[in-house]
């Protein structure tokens, strides 16, 4: 009986031709960085199938990063997306494509792109909502911005890490309310949040806005994102120019970038909107949704603690980018940004442990002990599912990251 081929991805695989996401890998007999393709449990050297196939794009997908397919714009993505579904798919290109096929637990996977810079979002009107309960119980959950644009802030893109990356607890200065003086040490309220993460490709002229029809000409696909937060130094530092070194010190990113052309399918209308919006963030009109129905989960030490839904973000990545460049800022191949923390109505559906523990209040139970924020040794791991076409399921590279002691 003849083996079976690596391209045979068994049917429901979320990583099966209809999804193919891009990556960048090197292995323990060549630390040369290499641009792969996940298809089931195995990476394609899209390089080296390339040039086997004699393709054009050879040289694009022969690159240690994916800066220059990132570059090189919205026509190359999909006419390589193309090229690369016919190799996986057609069994005319097997004997080319074949050799090239590494199995996934044979690689070291790496920080896809080069970070250019990094924006995070406050997209969920969810999460807001709680944290505006939690930090101001007798005022209005919501700023009274909140509604009318995307809320953000400038984060550090060189402590952007590929998952798998172990987090170092941050230490930093806090202050309680009944502390008389702040003082100095590693936090004691480490927290994640669970994020879905846009990684820009084609630039755009400085001075020239973005236009939310223009979208899918900038951004090459997405990924998931964990914004870890040191609350206790968030709250002592943030007023009152946003946060700082509560977040600066890790982001962890998927290993896997999902090109947005795999998921047309997953394509949703964003909630209904209850204020006015201007005009350069209006959507109402679009005939392409803003929205995309993804489903993600969170889990601690191997136990699932949530699983918030990214369909219910009141602010599309669309959104976020025409408003990220209203004022004539420019994007560089590269730029990263985050959804900002996925929160549904439901307690279960929290993305951070900030709204699960309310500020600590409310322990959760884990196996191994209960948990309000995170303890050195702890492991967070985020997965997340879309639909694809035919009823098929587009999996999301998970990112994962382990809290290890101050230093």
């Amino acid at each position: 009986m003849p083996q079976q081929s690596p391209l045979d991805v068994p049917e429901g695989d979320p990583f099966g031709p209809h999804n193919l996401p891009y990556g960048v890998f090197s292995t323990a007999g060549e630390s040369r960085r290499r641009i792969g393709v996940r298809i089931g449990g195995h990476v394609l050297d899209a390089g080296a199938a390339a040039a086997a196939l004699g393709s054009p794009y050879a040289g694009l997908l022969g690159q240690p990063s994916l800066n220059p397919l990132l570059a090189a714009g919205r026509t190359a993505w999909r006419d390589v997306r193309r090229a690369l579904t016919a190799w996986v798919t057609d069994p005319g290109h097997r004997p080319a494509v074949e050799p090239h096929l590494l199995s996934l637990d044979a690689v070291e996977l790496h920080l896809p792109y080069e970070v250019a810079d990094y924006v995070d979002f406050y997209a969920s009107e969810h999460h807001a909502t709680n944290v505006g309960k939690i930090f101001r119980p007798d005022g209005d959950a919501l700023t009274p911005n909140w509604k009318h644009l995307p809320i953000g802030y400038h984060g550090r893109s060189g402590t952007i890490v590929v998952s798998g990356t172990d987090v170092v607890r941050p230490s930093g200065q806090r202050k309680a309310p009944s502390d008389p003086a702040p003082v100095f040490g590693p936090s004691v309220k480490l927290d994640i949040e669970a994020e879905v993460g846009f990684v820009v490709g084609a630039p755009s002229e400085l001075g020239r806005p973005v236009a939310l029809g223009e979208f899918e000409d900038h951004v090459f696909g997405l990924f998931l994102l964990n914004d870890w937060s040191a609350r206790d130094v968030q709250a002592w530092e943030y007023v009152p120019l946003g946060p700082f070194l509560g977040k600066s010190f890790a982001t962890s990113v998927s290993a896997w970038v999902t090109p947005l052309e795999a998921l047309d399918a997953a394509r949703v209308a964003p909630p209904a909107r209850d204020f006015p919006l201007l005009p350069y963030l209006d959507d109402a009109g679009s005939d392409r949704p803003g929205g995309f129905d993804l489903h993600l989960t969170v889990s601690i030490n191997g136990q699932e603690v949530s699983r918030p839904p990214f369909a219910s973000m009141y602010w599309t990545a669309a959104q976020q980018l025409a408003h990220m460049t209203v004022n004539g800022a420019s994007l560089r191949t590269g730029d990263v940004y985050g959804s900002g923390t996925v929160s549904g109505p439901d307690v279960d559906q929290r993305g951070s442990l900030l709204e699960l523990t309310w500020n600590g209040r409310d322990a959760i139970e884990l196996a191994d002990g209960k948990r309000t924020f995170l303890e050195d040794g702890d492991t967070v791991t985020l997965t997340a599912w879309a639909p694809g076409p035919d009823g098929t399921r587009v999996g999301l590279g998970e990112v994962t990251g382990r809290i290890t002691a101050s230093r």
